[in-house]
């Protein structure tokens, strides 16, 4: 089964965390994952709004685990954390 990252984000700074998404764009790439939302166009329903969301599909759940986990996804984790405010969920997508 595939997996979905969603992540949900307020930039707070710009230079930082276009660095981080530099990063990011390699690690998640690096284990299988392609964009599906990148920033677009959105209207929150219920719950807290972010201005930035973001979709990425994983081969499986393990693939998107795995990379969250990889030292290269972490280095960027470190610039995400000095940057923006986060919720990032990963969800293994049903038939």
């Amino acid at each position: 089964m595939t997996a979905l990252w969603i992540a949900h984000v307020d930039v707070t700074d710009a230079e930082t965390y276009g660095k981080y998404a530099a990063i990011a764009t390699k690690a998640i790439a690096a284990h299988g994952g392609v964009f599906l939302a990148r920033g677009g166009r959105y209207q929150q329903m219920e719950g807290n709004d972010r201005a930035r969301n973001v979709v990425a599909r994983f081969p499986s759940f393990e693939d998107a685990v795995a990379c969250y986990n990889s030292p290269r996804y972490q280095e960027a984790v470190a610039l995400a954390a000095q940057s923006a405010t986060r919720d990032l969920v990963i969800v293994e997508e049903t038939a």
